[in-house]
């Protein structure tokens, strides 16, 4: 199979050299655009989400030789999550080269965490079929990068650690308020303020509410630390 630039471009990005470039396009393609001779993404999707907790379960227990379960789980899940995934996406370019149908690309597709993280997830299944579980172990590692090393930091999200330190105090629960929607419908940007009960507050900005939640939770308790 003949790739376009682009995606002999991407290849490069990656570090991996498709045996099979086929993998590497349907590992790419979005159920909106497929069709029955051109499989979408969803089965190595699949694959690429235990692949990858494979590969970081075993990085995680030779970072830590003594770190009890009880430990692993929240650095597990905070390297696994969709989040994460998205984050690695973005930065090797992924949205760029996904192949989406009109529809999905009119409503911001290319930049939509659930659409770049199962993408990313289907991609690490395309380098384990291609080329085995140390192709696949290597990419992942090469390209979470430090992540491994500083998970301890990321391994409760902010709002559960935000709410744990309000409980902690004897506070109610942070609120959380959209203050303003603006952009596109296609790309809209949220902004979130997160409250305590004492009246401390922070906000943030982000394409989603989720996101932008967390970023507002992340800001207060980065606040409350200094």
């Amino acid at each position: 199979m003949k790739l376009s630039a682009e995606l002999k471009a991407f290849e490069g990005r990656i570090g991996h050299h498709f045996a099979n470039a086929e993998l590497m396009v349907q590992a790419l393609t979005h159920g909106s655009i497929a069709t029955p001779t051109r499989p979408d993404n969803q089965r190595l999707e699949f694959l690429g989400d235990r692949v990858l907790g494979l590969a970081m379960a075993t990085a995680l227990l030779e970072a830590d030789a003594g770190a009890r379960e009880g430990q692993l789980a929240p650095r597990f899940n905070a390297l696994v999550r969709k989040e994460a995934c998205a984050d690695v996406a973005r930065e090797i370019g992924l949205g760029d080269v996904l192949k989406l149908g009109r529809s999905e690309m009119l409503s911001g597709g290319r930049r939509k965490e659930a659409l770049l993280a199962d993408g990313l997830e289907a991609l690490i299944a395309a380098v384990y079929v291609d080329a085995g579980f140390e192709a696949a172990q290597a990419f992942v590692l090469r390209h979470w990068g430090d992540r491994v090393g500083r998970v301890e930091a990321d391994a409760r999200d902010p709002k559960t650690a935000l709410q744990e330190w309000a409980q902690a105090r004897g506070q109610t629960p942070p609120s959380y308020t959209e203050i303003k929607r603006s952009g596109p419908d296609h790309a809209p940007v949220f902004t979130i303020a997160v409250r305590l009960s004492d009246g401390t507050e922070a906000r943030a900005e982000a394409g989603s509410k989720r996101q932008a939640e967390q970023a507002a939770a992340k800001a207060l308790l980065d606040q409350l630390r200094n």
